[in-house]
């Protein structure tokens, strides 16, 4: 059975950081893989996706220079660190295998989803 836990998640207010995490079971992590956002009342939104090796990692426009993608590929572990969060970074983030495609991020084909884990920015 295949599980995908994000964690790391919670309050903070604008200008804080936080880091998640997000690791899964019964799947590996062998492709690209990405962070999205869903902010209530919004569609979801592609953050950033990175390559199996880890080079090039894309990140949407509204997280450039703020947000940090990483992954350890023997922990099959994938992470997000945010820098100057504002409160418009609140939303349910969400990991899964990504493409990165005309500049947008999508996820892809093979992508699975977790609960998810909230991030609160307050001004």
């Amino acid at each position: 059975q295949v599980q995908v836990v994000e964690s790391g998640g919670g309050l903070v207010q604008a200008g804080g950081s936080l880091r998640l995490s997000c690791t899964a079971s019964g799947l590996t992590f062998d492709t690209a893989m990405g962070w999205f956002r869903q902010a209530p009342g919004k569609e979801r939104e592609g953050v950033s996706c990175i390559t199996w090796s880890g080079d090039a990692p894309y990140y949407a426009d509204s997280v450039v220079g703020r947000f940090t993608i990483s992954r350890d590929n023997a922990k099959n572990a994938l992470y997000l660190q945010m820098n100057s969060l504002k409160p418009e970074d609140t939303a349910m983030y969400y990991c899964a295998a990504c493409v990165s495609v005309a500049g947008l991020i999508l996820p892809s084909s093979v992508a699975r989803w977790g609960q998810g884990t909230q991030v609160t920015v307050s001004s």
